[in-house]
């Protein structure tokens, strides 16, 4: 019987999961979607954590344990609770990994969001995951912020996998992929092997939608003129898609450069742009839109539970990513034409996006210590 999970590799892009809980990988889940599915890795966020931690009772025996520990604030019991987790989903994944060369079979795990906007702090805490970690087939999680960019230039220049988290816009981008590119060029000057080094460039889609199509309803309380409303109407669920397919494009010519093929011939890997944020928020658009409509080569779609079953079941593969560019350049034109400014918006999301992992981030350091608190006896 067909699988669209897997018929989709057949275009060269992975499924990864977005999604971890212990019990996923203790019930041999997670061995079963890669076995069953062709599950190729794994993200991991705050938000993904708070609610496995508090959400069920998988980590109540760990908690116990760890409990007993002296001097154990919150912090750190939650990171040894999903250093575990990271660690069992990696050597569940590291098959993968070893088949596909080191291209796919990562998890991914995130430094705290507290540190969005400090550079140093996140080099600290990056290094201090990678090794407390130990797996190669492992992916550090760091921001697209200002403070974010130089932060993963140097990491990448140390050898450290970055999965660079919350891109919208492709100036962003760009920054980020001058930043792996330069953290190589430092790393092979130094006498680093590029070719064990991995990156993803992880850009949200469904959440541009949600907002652009705020605020066309924000517009069209107040258009006057057929025209107007009609060019308003004619932007809502397109403006995510057209932005991710244009930003391939500039993925695809930086990789065809003289500067990225001098490290290509040394075995460097591309940075991949994973698609993020990719459950469908509208219930009036198709519940699989933005897997559907961003399948190409070297791409990654990382697809949480809901959407992984769903495309499951009624997915439909097409080499889709390159589909309809002159209508994307024309949608982002449009959406300039009518006064609204993307830019602003992304920049306005990646704030945002800081904000949505810190409060989950507080409220599950919060459920740790009183978990731990119970436990104590």
């Amino acid at each position: 019987m067909a699988n669209p999970l897997r018929d989709i590799q057949q275009y060269g892009q992975s499924i990864w999961y977005d999604n971890i809980r212990r019990g996923l990988i203790t019930s041999g889940e997670l061995q079963s979607l890669v076995d069953n599915d062709g599950l190729m890795g794994v993200t991991s966020n705050p938000a993904i954590f708070e609610k496995a931690i508090t959400g069920s009772t998988d980590y109540d025996a760990a908690i116990h344990a760890l409990a007993r520990e002296p001097h154990l604030d919150a912090k750190t019991l939650y990171e040894r609770l999903a250093v575990d987790d990271i660690q069992m989903a990696s050597d569940v994944m590291a098959p993968v990994y070893e088949r596909t060369n080191k291209r796919d079979g990562y998890i991914s795990l995130e430094v705290s969001p507290d540190l969005a906007h400090d550079t140093a702090g996140t080099v600290e805490e990056a290094r201090r995951l990678w090794n407390t970690v130990d797996r190669r087939n492992v992916m550090i999680k760091v921001p697209a912020t200002p403070a974010g960019v130089p932060a993963i230039r140097q990491l990448i220049s140390e050898g450290i996998n970055i999965n660079v988290t919350l891109l919208f816009h492709m100036a962003m981008y760009e920054a980020v992929a001058e930043a792996y590119i330069a953290g190589l060029e430092t790393f092979v000057a130094n006498g680093g092997d590029p070719s064990r080094v991995a990156s993803v460039a992880s850009f949200f889609i469904s959440r541009i939608d949600s907002a652009i199509d705020g605020a066309i309803a924000a517009r069209l309380k107040t258009a006057q003129r057929p025209e107007e409303r009609m060019l308003l109407r004619s932007l809502q669920g397109k403006v995510a898609i057209a932005n991710a397919r244009l930003t391939y494009q500039r993925y695809k010519a930086l990789c065809s450069g003289a500067r990225w093929q001098a490290l290509a011939t040394q075995g460097a890997q591309t940075q991949r742009l994973l698609w993020a944020s990719t459950s469908t928020k509208n219930p009036a658009y198709r519940d699989v839109l933005y897997v559907e409509e961003l399948i190409g080569p070297d791409t990654v779609n990382t697809v949480p539970t809901a959407t992984f079953e769903a495309f499951r079941a009624h997915g439909q593969v097409r080499a889709s990513l390159e589909e309809s560019l002159d209508e994307a350049h024309d949608v982002l034109a449009t959406l300039a034409y009518v006064g609204i400014s993307l830019q602003e918006i992304t920049e306005a999301l990646l704030q945002d996006g800081v904000k949505l992992f810190v409060d989950p981030f507080a409220t599950l350091l919060q459920a740790v210590a009183q978990k731990t608190a119970v436990a104590v006896p």
